[in-house]
C-alpha cells in the first residue's frame, strides 16, 4: 500500500466514475452517498489495506465522476447500479463491500440489488431506515441538544465558495461532534486526507432519498457474511440501528464498540482491525474450501 492512492478512470456504459485504489489482495469496494474523494484517499477505506485491493469509488457528481443532468441520477438506486457497472468494467467477478454512515446504507441496497456481486459487506454506523432520527438520540432529532449546531454546520459546508481554512474549521467542528472523545481529534484526523462533502448528493439525499429509505422489510433476502459495526455512543445512526440491522440480517456479526462515536475504526482502531480481519479471514478460508472441492 502506498500513502498516495492510485486514480483511475473506468469507463462503463453508464459513463466515466473516478475511482482510487490502493492496497493488495481481493477487491473490496468503498464509498460513501455524499464525500467527494482524491488521491489522500479516505479514513475508514484506509482501515481495510491490509488485506484487501480497495476501490474508492466517487459517485455522479462527485470530484470528476459523471455530472447529473437530472436530479434523479443522484439517487441510491441509481448509484448501487453505477457500483455494479464499475464492478464489471474492472473485470471483477464479485467484490466486498465496506460503507460507513449512508455509504453502509448504501451497502444495504447494494446487497439487495445485486447479490451476486458481493462476497462480503460490512456496514458501520449505519441504520436500515430514515427512522434512525426518530428518537431524540439522535443528533439529526430536533429535541438533541447539539441538532442546531449540526444543521447549521452542514449548511456552510453547502458553500462550493468557502475558503479552504474555513471549510477545514467547519469540518472539524462538524466531525468533533460526533466523537466520544473530541479531544483527540488531531490524533484521529492527521490531515492527511482531504475529502469533501458533494453538496448536490448531500441535498438529493435530504429532500428525496431519505424519507423513503427503509430496508428493514427486505434485510432477510440478504445471505452472504455481514458485520454490522458501531460505536456505543454514535449520536448520527445510535446504536439500536445496529442491533436492528443484526437482527435482521440472518447470520450476520454484531460488533459493539464501547468507547466510540460515529468512528469506530478511528476512535477504537485496533478493535476495528480485529474484528474486520475475522470476517475477511472466514470469507476466504470458505472460499478456499469452496475451490478446493470444486463446487
Amino acid at each position: 500500500m502506498t500513502e498516495v492512492w492510485e486514480p483511475l478512470k473506468v469507463d462503463t456504459p453508464r459513463g466515466t466514475f473516478e475511482v482510487f485504489r490502493n492496497g493488495d489482495g481481493k477487491p473490496l469496494c468503498v464509498t460513501h452517498l455524499y464525500s467527494a474523494f482524491n488521491q489522500t484517499g479516505d479514513h475508514f477505506a484506509h482501515a481495510f489495506l491490509s488485506w484487501r485491493t480497495v476501490y474508492l469509488v466517487n459517485l455522479r457528481d462527485a470530484g470528476n465522476s459523471p455530472r447529473v443532468r437530472h436530479q434523479t441520477e443522484l439517487s441510491m438506486d441509481m448509484a448501487v447500479d453505477d457500483l455494479d457497472a464499475i464492478r464489471a468494467a474492472l473485470g471483477v467477478a464479485a467484490w466486498d463491500y465496506a460503507g460507513h454512515s449512508t455509504g453502509g446504507m448504501l451497502g444495504l441496497k447494494y446487497a439487495l440489488a445485486h447479490p451476486e456481486s458481493l462476497g462480503a459487506l460490512i456496514v458501520a454506523g449505519a441504520a436500515a431506515s430514515h427512522h434512525y432520527n426518530q428518537r431524540k438520540d439522535c443528533i439529526y432529532h430536533p429535541d438533541h441538544p447539539q441538532f442546531g449546531r449540526m444543521q447549521q454546520l452542514l449548511e456552510q459546508l453547502k458553500d462550493p465558495r468557502l475558503p479552504d481554512t474555513k471549510r477545514q474549521r467547519l469540518t472539524r467542528q462538524r466531525t468533533e461532534l460526533s466523537l466520544y472523545q473530541p479531544e483527540h481529534y488531531d490524533r484521529y484526523f492527521d490531515g492527511r486526507v482531504t475529502k469533501r462533502l458533494a453538496p448536490s448528493r448531500l441535498e438529493y439525499f435530504s429532500a428525496w432519498d431519505f424519507s423513503a429509505f427503509d430496508v428493514r422489510t427486505r434485510l432477510a433476502n440478504i445471505h452472504l457474511p455481514v458485520l454490522v459495526a458501531c460505536g456505543r455512543h454514535d449520536v448520527q445512526c445510535p446504536f439500536w440501528c445496529s442491533e436492528e440491522m443484526h437482527q435482521l440480517i440472518p447470520g450476520s456479526y454484531l460488533a459493539e464498540f464501547a468507547s466510540s462515536n460515529h468512528y469506530p475504526f478511528l476512535e477504537e482502531p485496533d478493535k476495528f482491525q480485529r474484528v474486520v480481519e475475522a470476517l475477511l479471514h472466514t470469507r476466504d478460508a470458505e472460499d478456499l474450501r469452496l475451490s478446493s472441492h470444486g463446487e
